[in-house]
């Protein structure tokens, strides 16, 4: 942010993880958000994607809102390095 500029609803607002992909989703929805090799899915994709994974595991894991499951952890950190 700029010198002198002061932070408002109108120019600044925090992101989680959660709201930075629900925003990336409705600004940029048809950009490129995952590229590996051939592989492409766009903003509007991706969230739609992590949606599902989050139903499924709440659907089949009784993952709730706010829970932290260690397996969850690994598995995020595991990606990158895969």
């Amino acid at each position: 942010m700029e010198a002198g500029t002061v932070r408002c609803a109108a120019n600044y607002a925090p992101l989680t993880p959660l709201s930075f992909i629900q925003r990336a989703a409705a600004v940029y929805g048809d950009r490129a958000a995952v590229v590996c090799g051939e592989r492409r899915h766009t903003w509007r994709e991706a969230r739609r994607r992590c949606v599902r994974v989050a139903a499924a595991l709440a659907a089949r894991f009784g993952v709730a809102r706010g829970d932290v499951r260690p397996s969850a952890i690994m598995y995020f950190s595991a990606v990158p390095k895969a």
